[in-house]
């Protein structure tokens, strides 16, 4: 994961992401560098738009969140099941966004 958050990092501070600026912020971070994950990382964010990947994963976050200020009564147990479902709605979404960036 760590090596996601390099690239996203680079990506926001307007650099280039590739494997000299990922292995510059993994090591600055203190993180034991592989070469190989590194290198597969850029090959896999190669012709990736990572604003749109991070838009969908914000958008699918956003849409699985609860309605603000929805009040109903329902049995606890029902409650409790929905938001489970939901929450792994949301989880699932999101990891379908952040698969974008690996192509």
């Amino acid at each position: 994961m760590e090596y996601i958050y390099a690239a996203m990092l680079l990506h926001k501070a307007g650099q280039k992401v590739d494997e000299a600026g990922v292995k510059k912020v993994l090591e600055a971070a203190h993180v034991k560098v592989d070469d190989a994950r590194a290198k597969a990382l850029v090959a896999a964010l190669e012709g990736v738009n990572i604003e749109e990947a991070i838009e969908k994963a914000a958008v699918a976050q956003v849409a699985a969140a609860p309605a603000a200020g929805h009040e109903q009564k329902h049995d606890a147990k029902a409650d409790h099941a929905k938001k489970a479902a939901e929450e792994k709605k949301a989880e699932d979404a999101a990891a379908q966004g952040l698969g974008a960036l690996f192509g």
